[in-house]
């Protein structure tokens, strides 16, 4: 398969108004995605969206691609990323398309695609809608009609009612929660779903003007989210991305508490409730070796894949597992969802720390990870790390020195111009020395 041009880890990513975020770009998408699955008979596709100002110009773009090849558009405003998932599928669409750059900046934006079932697609569908898009061809509507778009008025309540299934209604009275929603595509659906389970829930950054997505708030910077838990002494809190399809949450203390917490904690839970389909839990190479070990002391497998949830998701399908997820918070519940997602993930933890009686703090506590540091480094260009041999000889000389008691991995993010560094070990001084060696050698043989 040849390199793609358009589609990274998590679909087509940029800063908007620039290609490939532009008008013409997203309705030659419109098109080929409502070519490709209009074969299904149904021929309508849902489109959600963040917050983003961007957001309607590209949704006006992709409805329109979309209805000239007579399918027609189902338009839910903006929503969480899963929530579109699981609206696909809810309303028996070919497809769904969501309008959203998840945790980066406002200006930037991108499309992700849900199949009818609400799966991302695989790699082999990704590369034909990209043949597609950059053919010079243009893409024909072989019988001439035109579909219509439509306001799913009830969409949001849909959602709701389902994420609230997810843990049987439990009632939350006596739980107080700080929720953070990045000003980002949760802001109107979680603080209703959590008030509606009985939470006391002090709710920040729910007031997006289409600017502020990510602005010093939501899962990358919850520090804001933290320091509210100690003032209004809370039992969580919670703090979404910009698409609300992963959490990062902080306990009682006001510690935040990582992915690779919430997947131990969840595993062990499913295992003991015969919910955890072959005692495995699929995760990926960026989680710490704590967690492994954690999980094989339980009797649960870890199956470790490439970073990104949509591989997590691919190995679960493949090998029918039902659990998984990322250090990062992405975590997939297989039995309810097809894809991260935050709101859902807070809502296990909460219905945990709900029949245990205990805080989470408690529940955390027999958990030992591995110091662990991660760097990002501005790069200009994506160079084989092979090729950067002073990159290469700190790389090598340093996993010498960690031998088994610690790892490197280097890799180029998905989305962004960014190589991402982590370094893991028994000594903190040790991982920092390290990873300050790579991060310079980097910088100065590609740094921006």
């Amino acid at each position: 398969m040849s390199e793609r041009k358009l589609f990274g880890t998590d679909g087509i990513r940029g800063k908007a108004n620039e290609y490939p975020m532009t008008p013409e770009v997203a309705l030659r998408v419109g098109k080929a995605v409502a070519s490709i699955f209009r074969n299904n008979g149904k021929h309508s596709i849902v489109i959600g969206k963040d917050t983003r100002r961007s957001g309607y110009m590209l949704e006006t773009a992709l409805t329109a691609g979309i209805v000239s090849m007579g399918v027609d558009v189902f338009l839910v405003g903006p929503m969480p990323t899963p929530a579109i998932a699981k609206l696909t599928t809810s309303l028996s669409a070919d497809a769904g398309i969501v309008l959203s750059a998840s945790h980066n900046p406002a200006d930037d934006n991108g499309i992700k695609i849900f199949d009818s079932e609400g799966y991302k697609l695989s790699d082999e569908t990704e590369h034909k809608i990209e043949s597609i898009v950059l053919s010079d061809e243009e893409i024909k509507n072989s019988d001439g009609t035109v579909g219509k778009a439509f306001r799913i008025d009830e969409a949001q309540g849909r959602y709701i009612e389902f994420a609230k299934s997810t843990v049987k209604n439990i009632h939350l009275s006596g739980l107080k929660l700080v929720l953070d929603c990045a000003n980002g595509a949760g802001y109107s659906v979680a603080p209703k779903i959590f008030s509606e389970l009985g939470a006391e829930v002090i709710t920040l950054f729910h007031k997006p003007d289409g600017n502020n997505i990510n602005d010093g708030c939501g899962a990358l910077f919850p520090e804001k989210m933290s320091e509210k838990v100690k003032e209004h002494k809370a039992d969580l809190g919670i703090a979404l991305d910009g698409d609300a399809d992963r959490a990062i949450v902080c306990n009682e203390l006001g510690e935040i508490v990582h992915g690779d917490a919430i997947l131990a904690l969840a595993a062990v839970e499913l295992k003991k409730r015969n919910k955890l389909a072959n005692d495995t839990a699929v995760i990926t190479i960026m989680s710490n070796l704590g967690l492994h070990k954690f999980l094989e002391k339980n009797e649960i497998k870890p199956v470790s894949v490439k970073v990104g949830d949509r591989y997590v998701i691919e190995e679960m399908r493949k090998n029918n597992y039902t659990f998984g997820g990322e250090q990062s918070g992405h975590i997939v519940f297989g039995d309810y969802t097809t894809t991260g997602d935050g709101i859902i993930s807070a809502l296990q933890l909460l219905r945990l720390m709900k029949v245990t009686e205990k805080k989470l703090s408690e529940l955390v506590s027999p958990l030992e990870f591995f110091p662990q540091l991660l760097v990002n480094v501005k790069v200009k260009e994506k160079k084989p790390f092979s090729e950067l041999f002073g990159v290469e000889e700190k790389i090598k000389a340093a996993e010498k020195d960690l031998g088994s008691d610690g790892r490197i991995i280097v890799r180029y993010s998905g989305t962004e111009n960014i190589a991402r560094i982590m370094v893991e070990g028994k000594n903190e001084e040790e991982i920092k020395k390290i990873s300050d060696s790579i991060s310079e050698a980097i910088s100065t043989e590609i740094g921006e």
